[in-house]
């Protein structure tokens, strides 16, 4: 086997193994993303839930401070951010931090996802909270807690401040979306106190009992926000790798169809020599 030969092997063996760990990352990723989907309607479950309790409250105390609109509050706006929290997704990490580069210069930016808090720093963009986006499903709720416990810190330091969640969002066929909702105050029609029967009796106060339903509601938010940026990243890193796979298999063609006309060069050289030095042989006798 001649040097170039063994060099176009060796590339070939190189572009193999490339293709298994693409592979491997193609099939991790879609099995994230599929499990992220499976938890949606569970987390959608509890926000209804908690916004029925909402507006059950809201009878017995219909003016909660928990509803009111505080936009004059001293502190600045919050922004809760859920990014990126790896590479590996081609142009999405960036893309969601496009979406949001805006709001960085007059908002208390909380970040979550390690990929996109690297490239705020990189753009010179302040945030003033991070956390990583979990690499399981189980660890969402622990990400949401966390943010959660940050924010009403904020909010008590802060005032009643206007606040804002950014997430990324996957839809099949479409690619990323970015979502904006509000957050914090809640917008009371949304959770009309209305309703028939007894008014609902409670063991606390009913602006305790308000603000706590309150927070469970913010939560769920959350649990939903973080486990849709779970999916959109997954999702993203689906489609990347597939762009790479079909990359991949073209590349591994052309080496093939290198080896086969390399292989057959040398067999033409080979016989060609033979031939030469049948003819010299016949000459000499």
């Amino acid at each position: 086997m001649s040097a170039l030969l063994a060099d176009v092997e060796r590339r070939i063996g190189s572009v193999h193994q490339l293709d298994a760990v693409v592979n491997a990352m193609r099939g991790i990723a879609g099995a994230r993303a599929q499990q992220s989907r499976q938890i949606l309607p569970a987390i959608r479950t509890y926000a209804e839930t908690a916004g029925r309790a909402i507006a059950q409250a809201r009878r017995i105390h219909s003016a909660g401070p928990a509803m009111e609109d505080h936009r004059g509050a001293p502190g600045q706006p919050a922004l809760v951010l859920f990014g990126a929290e790896q590479g590996f997704a081609g142009a999405y990490p960036e893309r969601v931090l496009d979406a949001a580069a805006a709001d960085f210069p007059d908002a208390h930016v909380f970040l979550i996802g390690a990929r996109s808090a690297a490239l705020a720093g990189e753009r010179g963009l302040a945030t003033a909270w991070q956390a990583s986006l979990p690499g399981r499903v189980a660890a969402l709720p622990d990400v949401a807690t966390l943010t959660l416990d940050a924010l009403y810190d904020y909010l008590a330091a802060a005032g009643a401040v206007p606040v804002t969640m950014i997430y990324p969002f996957w839809k099949a066929g479409e690619g990323l979306k970015i979502i904006r909702r509000p957050l914090l105050p809640l917008d009371s029609e949304a959770f009309p106190a209305s309703g028939s029967g007894p008014v609902p009796l409670a063991n606390m106060p009913p602006a305790d009992l308000l603000a706590k339903l309150v927070q469970e509601y913010v939560f769920a938010q959350l649990c939903e926000a973080a486990a849709e940026a779970f999916a959109a990243e997954n999702e993203a890193r689906m489609a990347t790798m597939a762009a790479a796979k079909t990359h991949i298999d073209g590349k591994l063609a052309a080496l093939q169809l290198e080896e086969r006309l390399t292989r057959q060069s040398e067999i033409t050289a080979e016989v060609v020599e033979l031939a030469a030095g049948a003819r010299f042989r016949a000459k000499q006798r």
